[in-house]
């Protein structure tokens, strides 16, 4: 069976997973499109040649009968409403991050969900189907360095836009490393603070860069992140795990060692999508195989919660300069650990 998808918003991502649906991936297709820009929708389709309907109307695509699952890779604020409503249709949703814009937009969501009686949500946080970070949590779930103490950990980008805030160092830029951090651990986390560095001279006027997050977790676990988005020389992400016999470190992606012009080096990447390529195409063919198969096993919306609470906690914290509680409500049974 070929799993029939319409996909709600063709910008840059939107467009990457309809590529690698069309060209990369097996067992799904793209038979619908919606866009806000409807002349973006309508080129996305001839791009990749889609044999799929164009709809004005985002619900509309979410109610054909013809397709049997949603992507949602639109703008953030549109999220809640199309899960909710691919939901309330019966129909497994995979969405981009944020889930929601906010904890309790989430929580309709999981509550939605749960009435419902089976998992039809999966997040799009990829870290998860990262090689590097599924093999650092294999050593940690395996105890080969003990019971983990701190994470040392950074997220840099050479460079961002004029319109980069520093609540976006949180909603767009933290929060990956908010959801594969818990992830790693199996873990909530219980606080936040952040601080400020000197700042770079290469951030546009008003955005505080460098930033410094530090969070503590339920059983102990301290971790800071460095989100630093003007580092100039890359897009470069670092974990180190200090565990009680033993340190884990996020493998570098492989790269050639090149021997040239008296010096040894090897390239950096600058760009986020090639980083993480394999993994983008890992989370997708896992949710299409899910729907197919045994049910979704991906990031949850109980991690889209638990993500927006600490992100949440955090933006306050930028404010405040103090330390700021996370609090989170219990988790449900229905997304209990499998």
């Amino acid at each position: 069976m070929t799993l029939q998808i319409g996909v709600i918003g063709t910008g840059a991502i939107g467009q990457d997973h309809i590529r690698r649906l069309t060209q990369t991936l097996s067992g799904a297709k793209v038979i619908a499109v919606n866009d806000i820009d409807a002349q973006r929708a309508r080129g996305t389709i001839a791009k990749y040649e889609l044999d799929a309907k164009l709809h004005e109307d985002p619900h509309s695509l979410i109610a054909d009968a013809g397709v049997q699952a949603v992507l949602v890779t639109s703008w953030g604020p549109t999220h809640e409403a199309f899960v909710l409503a691919a939901i309330a249709q019966g129909k497994p949703v995979f969405c981009e991050k944020p889930l929601a814009e906010t904890a309790a937009g989430c929580l309709r969501i999981a509550d939605a969900e749960q009435a419902s009686g089976r998992r039809l949500v999966q997040v799009g946080f990829m870290r998860q189907y990262d090689k590097g970070y599924r093999a650092l949590r294999e050593v940690i779930r395996n105890g080969g360095i003990g019971e983990p103490l701190m994470l040392h950990c950074a997220h840099r980008n050479p460079t961002v836009g004029e319109s980069y805030t520093a609540s976006m160092a949180i909603t767009d830029t933290l929060i990956h490393e908010l959801d594969v951090l818990r992830w790693l651990l199996d873990d909530d986390y219980i606080s936040a603070q952040v601080v400020y560095p000197r700042r770079t001279r290469n951030a546009h006027a008003g955005l505080a860069d460098p930033q410094i997050v530090l969070l503590e977790t339920a059983r102990g676990v301290r971790i800071d992140v460095e989100v630093f988005v003007n580092c100039q020389y890359g897009y470069d992400i670092q974990c180190a795990v200090i565990g009680e016999t033993g340190t884990a470190s996020l493998p570098e992606p492989s790269s050639v060692l090149l021997r040239s012009e008296a010096r040894v080096s090897s390239r950096i990447l600058t760009d986020w999508k090639e980083r993480f390529i394999d993994a983008y195409d890992f989370e997708l063919q896992a949710f299409v195989d899910g729907v197919k198969g045994r049910g979704l096993s991906g990031p949850t919306a109980w991690d889209g919660y638990a993500a927006a609470v600490a992100a949440d906690s955090c933006l306050l914290a930028q404010k405040s300069g103090k330390v700021e509680t996370i609090a989170m409500q219990k988790r449900p049974a229905f997304y209990a650990p499998d």
